[in-house]
């Protein structure tokens, strides 16, 4: 649908195209009886699975998934962790996951490096996916990577694949 478009218009069409979505309710609950699995913290990442990933130029910040983490779940949620790193040499990680049906992301937990174990998020509720600022690298994730609209990967093989050559490749 955007293969004629450029790497910044394609990015654009994912900022326009999420917040609407979610708004105009596209994305719904297709099984209301929906229960979510319970979820493992992964084992933190280690450099070698890391697989960098374009969010904006205008991020001067670098961002990673630990291919090792990913997960898909019998709930079809996609499940990974993110790592963040800032010119300076901060880092944030996370333990997130991504519900393609509904147009959601959930944060779990964050990596304590000093305590060498995840910490619960305080709040660890599913939002709506918003292409701005800190969703940003979810929002591209779920548009370019994960999801094919509402519909999540039908393998973790498929994630995989996704991630590192863009949704539709999972040939």
């Amino acid at each position: 649908m955007l293969q004629g478009f450029s790497r910044a218009g394609r990015l654009a069409a994912v900022v326009m195209f999420f917040p609407a979505c979610a708004l105009a309710g596209l994305f719904t609950e297709a099984d209301p009886n929906w229960q979510e699995d319970a979820v493992e913290y992964p084992p933190p990442p280690r450099e070698e699975d890391l697989h960098k990933f374009f969010v904006t130029a205008a991020s001067p910040n670098a961002f990673y998934v630990d291919k090792a983490s990913m997960s898909l779940g019998e709930d079809r949620v996609v499940r990974f962790t993110l790592v963040v790193r800032t010119p300076g040499g901060a880092e944030n990680i996370t333990f997130e996951g991504i519900r393609c049906a509904t147009g959601e992301r959930r944060l779990y937990a964050r990596w304590r490096p000093q305590e060498e174990q995840w910490s619960p998020a305080r709040r660890s509720e599913w939002e709506p996916l918003r292409a701005t600022g800190y969703n940003m690298p979810r929002a591209v994730l779920a548009a370019q990577h994960f999801c094919d609209g509402p519909a999540p990967p039908r393998t973790l093989g498929d994630a995989r694949r996704g991630l590192i050559y863009g949704n539709g490749n999972y040939q």
